[in-house]
């Protein structure tokens, strides 16, 4: 029985010095304590299953997992090839037909240890006592070991002298450059986060709340200029709302679109007030609870976890689609009354086909924004919104539906103003007047022109992100790496710095709410005045009646 026993252990053994996976395929324990491995940091490993308690106490997985990610910035810098290995059979021993942990062999700590202590030296850590390789026994047949390991006839540490990465105020080198390395400080577990910094993304990664791009001192100003706007546009868009309210049989096609295009922008104002009321709360995630007594900064808010900010991203993101698709109908039913002589009458028994285009193309584009996750938080107006963070979701989401939307609507508008300068021509050669025929064309011109150059601001701001974001997330990564202390590698190579300039993000937001704030132009006539005295003369007169 004896001899069964010691040949066990001993295939066991070899299977773990020289063929890892036979193990769990030859070999099937009798104590029931396998469990599979769930934790990411040893997920890739040549083993599936482990057993509990291990070597240091911990008697779960997520005990375990919550120290062993320490160790992650060393594993993405890839110090030693063994590290990995080393760390996980330590903290998640493999399981074998034993009921006590497995150790790793004493040359695979020390292959680990020879790799990545210099790295760890220089970022002033030491090789930690519980991971003291004099504890682990000499290669045999009960340690686990890689095959490939090569016992070096030095035990001196490598020369990491002739490095110029920068971290802490000391030079330090690197064999590579290792780019972009999420810092422990900014990982969320849990939440599907993500963040790309010069093509490489990092999972479970958040943004800083504030330590992007602008200091907190911008932030603050960003968030009472865009709140002052939001309320004057609110106060204008309901002023334009609540005189359709009153008088409804005035406001006939082709004018009616002008009252939702304001509906749309009352809302999109709403949100932004919204955001300027709730602070930091719905745009930022507060801090999870210390690790390692490392701990957690606030990160910006991602995906559609978060109630308040899915709802806030609906309403913006819908409403001000919308508004740009109103705008189309507002220049076709121009073109329809100008161009194709249509009454209103006859474009009014199609406004079920503009309500269903004006609503639902807006509402496939929300569900299937919800649908990727690609909601993200600004830390400037504290809303959240599509593409902040994520340029190819900004691109397809947010670009190309506004250039194609103003491209429309400018076919439309031309069409519809040169029909009415025919009209206006043939008018005067017969010798009728054309006063409101030419008061009628000022009108449409100077509202056109208020939509569709701060609309042409904003497509030149969204640009202007989308061509320059990666390069700026390069240049905050260097920096966030060089003042912060983080203990991740800094990115090399980078040839020249670039960073966004605030004020075209403050022309930007007050472009988004200029249409708002202008759209009572078309309003601002007698008729308003008229319409508003009549309404108080009722209100009077239901109050004398009750009276």
């Amino acid at each position: 029985m004896k001899l069964c026993l010691i040949l066990a252990f001993s295939c066991i053994a070899n299977g773990l010095q020289h063929d890892l996976p036979s193990t769990e395929d030859t070999i099937l324990p009798a104590h029931d304590k396998c469990k599979q491995i769930t934790v990411p940091f040893c997920i890739d490993i040549p083993y599936k299953k482990t057993i509990m308690p291990n070597m240091l106490g911990h008697s779960t997985q997520e005990e375990a997992g919550l120290e062993v990610h320490q160790y992650f910035p060393l594993i993405k810098i890839e110090c030693s090839p063994d590290l990995q290995l080393f760390l996980c059979s330590v903290y998640f021993p493999v399981c074998t037909i034993l009921e006590n942990p497995l150790p790793p062999c004493r040359s695979l700590c020390l292959s680990a240890k020879r790799g990545c202590e210099g790295v760890m030296l220089k970022f002033g850590f030491k090789w930690p006592d519980n991971l003291n390789c004099e504890q682990y026994p000499e290669n045999s047949d009960l340690c686990v070991q890689n095959r490939n390991i090569k016992t070096p006839s030095t035990t001196e540490p490598p020369d990491y002298s002739k490095s110029h990465s920068v971290f802490k105020g000391v030079k330090l080198k690197y064999p590579r450059d290792y780019g972009f390395v999420c810092p422990i400080q900014f990982i969320v577990k849990n939440m599907d986060y993500s963040l790309k910094v010069g093509g490489k993304i990092e999972p479970n990664c958040g943004a800083p709340c504030h330590m992007m791009f602008f200091n907190e001192n911008k932030q603050q100003f960003s968030r009472v200029w865009i709140g002052t706007w939001a309320i004057l546009c609110c106060a204008s868009c309901l002023f334009t709302v609540c005189t359709f309210l009153i008088d409804t049989d005035r406001f006939r096609y082709p004018e009616r679109p002008i009252i939702f295009l304001s509906v749309c922008y009352l809302m999109v104002a709403l949100a932004y007030v919204v955001g300027f009321i709730a602070g930091d709360s719905i745009a930022c995630k507060e801090p999870s609870l210390p690790e390692n007594g490392i701990a957690k900064v606030s990160t910006i808010t991602q995906g559609t976890k978060y109630e308040l900010c899915t709802i806030l991203f609906m309403v913006l993101y819908f409403f001000s689609m919308a508004s740009s698709i109103w705008w189309v109908i507002l220049t076709l039913t121009w073109f329809l009354a100008a161009g194709l002589k249509w009454g209103h009458e006859a474009i009014e028994a199609n406004s079920q086909y503009f309500h269903l285009a004006a609503w639902a193309v807006p509402a496939i584009k929300t569900i299937t924004i919800l649908a990727m996750g690609k909601v993200d938080g600004d830390v400037l107006s504290g809303v959240c919104y599509v593409g902040i963070w994520n340029v190819d979701a900004l691109r397809n989401f947010v670009l190309i539906p506004l250039c194609v939307y103003l491209v429309f609507g400018l076919v439309f508008l031309t069409s519809g103003l040169i029909s009415l300068f025919r009209i206006r021509t043939v008018m005067k050669h017969d010798g009728t007047k054309t006063d409101k025929l030419e008061k009628l064309m000022i009108r449409i011109g100077v509202f056109s022109v208020l939509y569709t150059v701060p609309a042409m601001i904003v497509i030149a701001c969204l640009f202007y992100e989308q061509f320059n974001f990666d390069d700026w997330m390069i240049s905050w990564s260097h920096d966030m790496c060089n003042k912060q202390n983080y203990s991740v590698p800094c990115p090399q190579g980078i040839r020249e710095y670039t960073h966004p300039l605030f004020p075209i993000f403050m022309i930007k937001y007050l472009m988004y709410m200029i249409v708002g704030i202008t759209s009572s132009v078309w309003i601002w006539s007698g008729k308003t005045v008229h319409s508003w005295k009549v309404f108080f003369n009722r209100l009077r007169g239901r109050q004398a009646a009750y009276v």
